[in-house]
């Protein structure tokens, strides 16, 4: 079964994605999801001009020959862009390999080791008011579990808050999870930690009085805090019992999480911008972290992140896949495959994709009383259609980013 053919696919229906279609001589089909938010071309450029010539020829069953070819041979190794790439022909021959079995790509992983996924939506609000309508909604629309992102007095716009005036003129398309804005530069934001660490727990106390101790809440502070910083929000978020608290500070400085973890005992999500083990090998083998946040389309596909998962199983850590809308539906369902299979599954981040974006990639999952499941379709249970992808080009689009009230450019 020899790898013929391989298209490198951008559209941009409600954001842009870029997707790998590979073609075996026998006519079977594969997508991955190569997509890097607001770097797009990138790995576009890495794709077409060094990836995709090493693969006509080769045994698309041999997933992990050609994995290891394409890591090792480059000499370069990880980073965003180049772990995406990978990730996206590991997708592809998944599928590939799927639809030669005639079995969903979870069977081919082992089967399934539960019956659906807990998955876990964006609520946000720039008032406490807001917010709860926010909280309201989500419930309605299903979800067991929450991540709660709040506006803080005194600024203007902030991550994760839907209803910023910069996200809402995008065509209607509500996001409380930005995408990379379209247009020749990049958004500011404004940042204040102080008030942010203030602010926080209020808004939890009102939210646990509102909707009560069961609902799973979860929250997300975006790498903006130093490490003394996060061990003091852990702390003061403990009585709101979160299902976990994310990204608390930079987490390059994995040293760094000792400290958070000696003040506080809220469960830590770690993750969304690393790319192989070997970022996580230190965290995980000290148990300084309870959730792997990394994608299957930033982390090298299915392969590979299902060995970063087995490694944190050993530590009792759970998967936390990142999963809102810069992931294509081809990342999801892969996600939604490997999530499915494992053991030491968590939580799965879920944000719905628009209506345009449901169009180009035809699915099979489903989302039904707060779980999610891939869909019993041979391989990842995605195609592409390409006439309709083709409506829609690639716009360019940068992610926000944040300075301080000196003027200090700040992490956003």
């Amino acid at each position: 079964m020899i790898i013929d053919r391989a298209e490198v696919v951008v559209t941009s229906p409600d954001r842009n994605f870029v997707t790998l279609k590979l073609t075996t001589d026998d006519g079977l089909t594969g997508l991955g999801d190569a997509t890097l938010n607001g770097r797009e071309l990138a790995v576009v450029a890495y794709l077409k001009d060094h990836v995709v010539p090493l693969l006509l020829g080769r045994d698309a069953h041999r997933i992990e020959d050609t994995w290891q070819f394409l890591y090792r041979s480059a000499y370069w190794r990880r980073g965003p862009v180049t772990m995406a790439a990978i990730a996206a022909v590991d997708m592809a021959l998944w599928d590939i390999k799927g639809k030669a079995a005639g079995l969903p790509v979870y069977q081919l992983l082992g089967g399934a080791s539960r019956s659906g996924l807990l998955a876990y939506g964006h609520a946000s609000g720039k008032t406490t008011e807001e917010l709860f309508d926010s909280i309201r909604s989500h419930q309605e629309q299903g979800y067991r579990a929450i991540r709660v992102q709040t506006g803080v007095p005194g600024l203007k716009s902030i991550y994760g808050i839907a209803s910023n005036a910069t996200y809402e003129a995008m065509e209607g398309v509500r996001y409380d999870h930005e995408p990379a804005q379209r247009g020749a530069l990049p958004n500011e934001e404004d940042w204040d930690t102080r008030s942010y660490l203030r602010h926080v727990p209020t808004v939890f106390e009102a939210v646990r009085n509102e909707f009560g101790p069961e609902l799973p809440l979860l929250h997300d502070a975006h790498h903006r805090l130093t490490p003394i910083q996060a061990a003091q929000l852990g702390k003061s978020l403990e009585p709101y019992d979160l299902f976990w608290l994310e990204d608390v500070t930079p987490a390059e400085n994995q040293e760094a999480l000792r400290l958070v973890r000696q003040h506080t005992t809220t469960p830590l999500a770690i993750g969304e911008i690393f790319n192989t083990v070997w970022d996580y090998q230190q965290i995980i083998r000290e148990q300084l972290i309870d959730y792997v946040r990394s994608a299957v389309t930033h982390t090298g596909g299915i392969s590979h992140l299902r060995k970063v998962l087995d490694y944190a199983a050993q530590y009792q850590v759970k998967s936390g896949m990142h999963g809102p809308t810069d992931i294509s539906p081809v990342g999801m369902a892969a996600a939604m495959h490997l999530g499915l299979s494992i053991h030491n599954f968590g939580i799965q981040e879920y944000m719905r994709h628009g209506a345009k974006t449901d169009q180009v990639f035809q699915q099979s999952f489903t989302w039904a009383d707060g779980y999610l499941h891939p869909g019993d379709r041979p391989g990842l249970g995605v195609e592409l259609d390409t006439d309709e992808a083709g409506k829609y080009p690639y716009v360019q689009a940068y992610l926000p980013y944040n300075r301080l009230a000196d003027g200090t450019v700040h992490d956003w």
